[in-house]
């Protein structure tokens, strides 16, 4: 199977591409920037057996179509401020004759429209793909443990906690999909060769839990009282609607931050049960032998100093 991944330099591309070059069977191609293709990571995946090959997702768009020939599966992890750059790609693909296309999703279940502006953005792809008839599957892996955890006292977490939880929405107990960005990449590995995914929503996630459960897991295991501060659903939604006001580099970013916080913290959306209420397929179901890093075992990996900054040249909001 001829998979083009978009995005295998980034956190998700990059699981995705590991999982795949782990699995021998696939051929996959890189899209990537012409002035990219020097730079360290991509040169690695090429050691590693990944083609790279330029494109411009600014020029025309017939250009992308002989890129595409051949290809039975485009996958997208591109940075969430070009995702509309896709709908020339999915418009390339379909011309291409492209068998199955994986829009960039890789986030929590939330409802299509009117909760967070980014989830907002990324259906206006989802709808253009099915104007199309494209050929599809989407994917949303919940919230990832690499930014679930809040810092300790002694500082032994800072080195690789991006955007720490050190508040707590609400009253701390609602439950949260969550999963590691490492496992990310054997679920595609399976859902991409699998016919009954075609044309689905797929959920694909390792555990649940809830802010409260991490906070006394940490303590537990790190011997360290952790202060718990909370935040209301007002606070919350005053502090969206301040970000909305803002401008800078950082203000959209900051903006999807706080409306995940509300979906997943406040309404609850980040669940199996509401996402098989919206029609995904759950794949624990589909891929029962398929067994994730516990979120016990990260954070013990965390505290044994082997942890990973995610984003490392990235500077959060």
């Amino acid at each position: 199977m001829k998979v083009a991944l978009i995005g295998a330099s980034g956190e998700t591309g990059g699981s995705i591409a590991n999982a795949l070059l782990e699995s021998g069977t696939f051929e996959i191609i890189s899209l990537v920037r012409e002035s990219s293709l020097t730079k360290p990571i991509n040169v690695e995946l090429q050691k590693k057996g990944v083609t790279l090959v330029p494109v411009d997702l600014n020029g025309p768009e017939e250009a992308l179509v002989p890129v595409l020939a051949g290809v039975d599966v485009v996958i997208s992890a591109i940075d969430a401020g070009l995702l509309l750059k896709q709908i020339p790609l999915a418009n390339a693909a379909k011309a291409a004759g492209v068998r199955r296309f994986i829009p960039c999703s890789w986030a929590t279940v939330a409802p299509p429209a009117g909760v967070m502006e980014l989830r907002d953005a990324k259906e206006e792809v989802i709808n253009h793909i099915k104007k199309i008839k494209l050929p599809y599957t989407i994917i949303d892996v919940g919230w990832w443990y690499q930014i679930s955890v809040p810092r300790v006292p002694s500082g032994r977490l800072d080195y690789a906690v991006m955007m720490p939880s050190d508040t707590i929405i609400g009253d701390g107990n609602t439950l949260s999909a969550r999963t590691d960005v490492r496992d990310i990449g054997r679920f595609v590995a399976r859902i991409i060769a699998d016919p009954r995914t075609l044309n689905k929503y797929v959920f694909a996630y390792n555990e649940l839990w809830s802010q409260n459960q991490i906070y006394d897991l940490l303590e537990k295991l790190s011997g360290e009282k952790l202060e718990r501060q909370y935040e209301s659903e007002a606070q919350l939604l005053d502090q969206i609607a301040s970000a909305k006001k803002e401008t800078g580099p950082w203000a959209k970013i900051k903006v999807w931050s706080l409306e995940y916080r509300h979906s997943w913290g406040i309404r609850g959306d980040n669940v199996p049960e509401y996402a098989t209420y919206l029609g995904y397929v759950d794949a624990k179901e589909l891929y029962p032998d398929l067994k994730g890093i516990s979120f016990e075992d990260f954070v013990k990996e965390l505290l044994d100093g082997k942890g990973n900054l995610p984003y490392k040249n990235k500077t959060p909001p």
